[in-house]
């Protein structure tokens, strides 16, 4: 049996694509907060919402009065977004797609998810974060392959320094190179179809534009 994919509706902005909506077919939905308002657009019910359910309006509260809740204290000592994480994994998630985790008006709130998404993937979950606009993947010592429109703008951003990186199938490869840690060398590649990533030892993240073409 297939193990089971979960998509966690978050609190930041989301731009409904094509690739957001292909993301969420055929996955568990869990919302956070208010995250919720992103489930009518999407057309999907989650099976759960959790939060403090601070951040969720009386009309959205009203709207999905039938979705079951599991209510959190102001006082958490978590986030929302962390805690569906939690319930997704509870649940036999081994797949999560976080949509509304870029973006937004609360920067720490993406930091947060870009930290868990690696801690996620080094335990063997497969994650990946999406506004819509941009998209966003762990990147750990292995091979990463991603389907990325042709012309559009990729960066890797170093969490730790890299060892070892190579990418191909971009305007800008690179062979066995090690980037030091704060470098800008690997901000605004540009896909020439499929990417490739290999990457000896380190932590990063890579993040894509799909649907910004400007460097075609």
């Amino acid at each position: 049996m297939k193990e089971p994919t979960f998509t966690l509706l978050l609190g930041g902005s989301l731009t409904m694509t094509d690739r957001v909506r292909q993301a969420v077919k055929g996955t568990r939905v869990i919302a956070a907060d208010g995250g919720m308002r992103h489930a009518e657009a999407l057309g999907v019910i989650p099976e759960l919402w959790v939060g403090d359910f601070d951040s969720s309006a009386s009309g959205l509260l009203e709207h999905w009065r039938k979705v079951e809740r599991q209510p959190y204290p102001p006082q958490k000592a978590a986030t929302d977004g962390e805690i569906a994480v939690s319930v997704a994994l509870e649940r036999g998630a081994r797949g999560l797609r976080l949509l509304g985790a870029l973006g937004g008006e609360r920067s720490d709130h993406a930091l947060q998810h870009f930290m868990q998404a690696v801690q996620l993937a080094g335990a063997g979950i497969e994650t990946h974060l999406s506004s819509g606009a941009e998209e966003a993947w762990p990147l750990l010592p292995g091979r990463l392959d991603l389907d990325l429109p042709s012309g559009s703008l990729f960066s890797v951003v170093g969490l730790t320094e890299l060892a070892g990186l190579s990418i191909d199938g971009a305007r800008y490869p690179l062979r066995d190179f090690n980037l030091p840690f704060g470098s800008s060398r690997t901000i605004s590649n540009v896909a020439e179809g499929p990417v490739r990533l290999t990457l000896r030892s380190g932590q990063g993240m890579l993040l894509a534009r799909p649907y910004d073409l400007t460097g075609a």
